[in-house]
């Protein structure tokens, strides 16, 4: 009986032993691939159902702790892996700091509406100091020279450096049936009173503007001459026979 017995102890013994060392492994290599570590920034970019921290650590709006989410320049402390083959950043944890009444940190960031002066290939410089990339641009505008736009931008608290986090037109309208009475080259007219260039329109595809044709359009504000509209987009509704 006591054999018995001896032999089942030893046999628990090894199998705690084998899972134990299981775990280990299983734990070292975890540590392998990853490295945790805690960080404090500031909300730099919002895109849906996630954003970014400093512009380098990515987070999901499922970790950010509470159930008010962060707003682009507001200061939070995140626990980040840190993935050693992609080393690629990813907050697991993100928690706001809370605003300090007699903090030197008040403001981070604030909106301006200016009008863009000139435009190139990396950058697209508005009249106020500073520039903005064209990869922060809300989704389905593309900035042409003159348009009016609302740019969203983060001053650092140390530096009072700005950087602009998000461009959208200051004003925008949808017109709809509306006749193209002007066509010169790749640019035209929509009812005698709305801009457009073919060099920064959205169409259907296959769809070739052309004079006389019915269309919706939506315009955004713009300072052309002797226009104050700008058209981003225009769908065709009926074409005369």
């Amino acid at each position: 009986m006591f054999r018995a017995l001896a032999r089942a102890f030893a046999f628990l013994c090894k199998k705690k032993t084998s899972s134990e060392r299981e775990n280990t492994e299983r734990q070292k290599l975890l540590e392998d691939e990853s490295k945790l570590t805690t960080v404090q920034g500031f909300v730099t970019k919002l895109c849906g159902d996630h954003g970014f921290i400093d512009d380098l650590i990515y987070f999901s709006n499922d970790v950010v702790v509470g159930n008010i989410l962060p707003q682009v320049g507001q200061k939070v402390m995140a626990i980040v892996e840190e993935e050693k083959t992609s080393l690629e950043m990813k907050a697991i944890e993100v928690n706001i700091v809370p605003d300090d009444c007699h903090s030197e940190e008040l403001n981070y960031s604030g909106v301006s509406s200016v009008s863009l002066s000139s435009l190139s290939e990396s950058a697209d410089y508005f009249s106020d100091p500073g520039f903005f990339t064209l990869d922060i641009v809300c989704e389905g505008f593309e900035p042409y020279q003159g348009d009016q736009v609302e740019v969203e931008f983060y001053i650092h608290p140390e530096t009072q450096t700005r950087k602009a986090l998000s461009v959208r037109p200051l004003r925008h309208k949808h017109v709809y049936e509306v006749r193209i009475t002007n066509l010169q080259g790749r640019s035209g007219v929509i009812d005698d009173s709305i801009f457009f260039t073919l060099d920064s329109l959205k169409l259907p595809d296959g769809y070739v503007p052309q004079v006389f044709d019915i269309v919706d359009a939506v315009a955004v504000e713009t300072i052309q001459p002797y226009y104050v509209w700008r058209a981003i987009s225009m769908s065709l509704v009926k074409r005369p026979q």
